[in-house]
């Protein structure tokens, strides 16, 4: 689906593009203008205009980049979510993606590198995708916890320290995973694997950007290393990450044919291999099915499975085909895993496995 609808008649999808280079936004624009159903409304070079014109033009999303003269992009971010509530995406080069990612705080929903001539396809996939989302609800849905629980008292540390939790996650991962995480307390037993889906060289500003809004240490994960309680360890996309038999990381080779990087599916079919039972599974927002194979073989292996309800997902895509395969324990919506992988830890520390409540925590 490219277009929008609107009293049964079809409508364009209407971009305003941010941008204070020129020709990056002449490229931009002339991309978009390219593809049938795709309108450009408006264009601003900075972040003041861009305001102004998002507010009065009120297009289906806008593009926006981080780094330009006078007010920046992170501000003109956040006076619009405060006022027009639009989807936004944030386009940048890799040397921002540190900085771009705090824009997830602020209310946008992905960040992706600045299009070139002849790659255009992940800008313009994004831009279909991201314009129908209803951004209000999910913003207001993804605000992160506070602390649950007292974390030495209350979870059985050394207990758990052979345990993991490996995430899936796509498109709205960003903010999500900072969700999840930022529930969770700096001394969490188990490691953490992490596959999210993401463009090459922009892992490292994604895993800064986790560390410095979450309690675990967060970092992208390096060949060989043993994995260590309380950390989150993020694949980056030029190779798959793993765990192999020792508990360490290791990488497989990308391959040109795969459609998706880093892959879901591998790491956490690798989790479900090392770890069996102690294997806490959860697949997040995205596009596609990747990460479904994977939360099978935890399942399989008598792991706890959780999937993100479709309320908050920004693509109900990923979870949904969990769900509908029958590998999934329990559906909740993203304010409420943080809290889920918490106490399924703290009912294997009393000897039985959790049973799910009426509100599913």
């Amino acid at each position: 689906m490219t277009v929008r609808k609107e009293g049964g008649e079809t409508k364009p999808i209407r971009v305003v593009v941010v941008e204070d280079d020129d020709f990056i936004r002449e490229l931009m624009v002339a991309i978009l203008c390219s593809e049938k159903g795709i309108d450009v409304v408006g264009e601003a070079a900075d972040g003041r205009n861009a305001v102004e014109k998002v507010s009065r033009l009120k297009p289906d999303i806008v593009t926006m980049d981080i780094n330009m003269p006078g007010m920046d992009g992170l501000e003109a971010i956040r006076q619009i979510m405060s006022a027009v509530a639009v989807p936004i995406l944030v386009v940048t080069s890799s040397n921002d993606a540190n900085i771009a990612y705090q824009a997830i705080s602020r209310g946008a929903l992905e960040v992706i590198p600045k299009p070139t001539a002849d790659r255009s396809a992940e800008f313009i996939s994004k831009i279909r995708l991201l314009s129908r989302v209803k951004v209000i609800s999910h913003i207001r849905g993804h605000a992160a916890q506070k602390e649950i629980l007292s974390p030495k008292s209350r979870l059985g540390v050394e207990s758990e320290k052979h345990s993991i939790v490996a995430i899936a996650s796509s498109t709205g991962g960003p903010r999500a995973l900072s969700t999840v995480l930022s529930a969770l307390p700096a001394d969490f037993p188990p490691s953490i694997v992490i596959a999210q889906h993401i463009t090459d060289n922009f892992a490292s500003g994604l895993a800064q950007w986790l560390d410095s809004v979450c309690r675990l240490k967060v970092k992208t994960g390096e060949p060989g290393e043993p994995l260590e309680k309380a950390t989150a360890y993020l694949a980056p996309s030029k190779k798959h990450m793993l765990i192999d038999r020792n508990r360490r990381i290791c990488f497989q080779q990308r391959r040109p044919q795969d459609i998706y990087y880093p892959s879901c599916d591998l790491l956490l079919s690798a989790a479900a291999h090392v770890f069996g039972p102690r294997t806490i599974g959860v697949i997040l927002t995205g596009m596609g099915d990747d990460g479904v194979a994977g939360m099978k073989r935890i399942k399989a292996a008598g792991g706890e499975t959780i999937a993100q309800d479709e309320k908050t997902s920004v693509v109900f895509g990923m979870p949904r085909i969990a769900i509908e395969s029958g590998c999934i324990d329990v559906v909740l919506p993203i304010s409420n895993i943080g809290a889920k992988i918490l106490n399924l830890l703290k009912a294997r520390t009393s000897g039985r496995r959790s049973a799910y409540g009426s509100d599913g925590v």
